[in-house]
C-alpha cells in the first residue's frame, strides 16, 4: 500500500482494508485524507483441508466482498456527512462474515 502514500499517488476517497493483521497496522499518510473502514473477512487462501473446503471459503470471501460493495454503492454518499458516513462504512464492516483484528500475544 505504500506506492498509494507516495508523492504523486492519486489521492482515494475511502480505503477498506479486509486483512485483519492490515487493521492494526499504522497505515501511512494518504494524499487528500480518506475515509477509511475495516472490513474483515477470514482469509480464504489460509484455509487448509480438501479442494472443496478451500473452494468454499473463496465463494464465501466473494459473496461477503459482493455483500459488502453493494450495500456502499447504494449509501446516499453526497447527503450525509463525514461522521455520519464513517459509521456506515463501520455497520457495513460488521455484516455478515465479519471478522475482527486478532489482538497481539505476546
Amino acid at each position: 500500500w505504500d506506492e498509494f502514500a507516495a508523492p504523486g499517488a492519486p489521492s482515494m476517497d475511502f480505503i477498506f482494508t479486509v486483512c485483519d493483521n492490515a487493521a492494526g497496522e499504522v497505515c501511512p499518510l494518504w494524499p487528500g485524507h480518506p475515509t477509511s473502514a475495516h472490513w474483515g473477512i477470514e482469509d480464504p487462501a489460509a484455509v487448509e483441508g480438501p479442494e472443496f473446503r478451500k473452494r468454499a471459503a473463496f465463494d464465501d470471501a466473494l459473496t461477503y466482498m459482493r455483500n459488502r460493495i453493494s450495500a456502499f454503492i447504494n449509501l446516499p454518499i453526497a447527503s450525509i456527512d463525514r461522521l455520519a458516513l464513517k459509521a456506515k462504512l463501520q455497520a457495513i464492516g460488521a455484516m455478515d462474515g465479519a471478522t475482527s483484528p486478532k489482538p497481539e500475544v505476546a
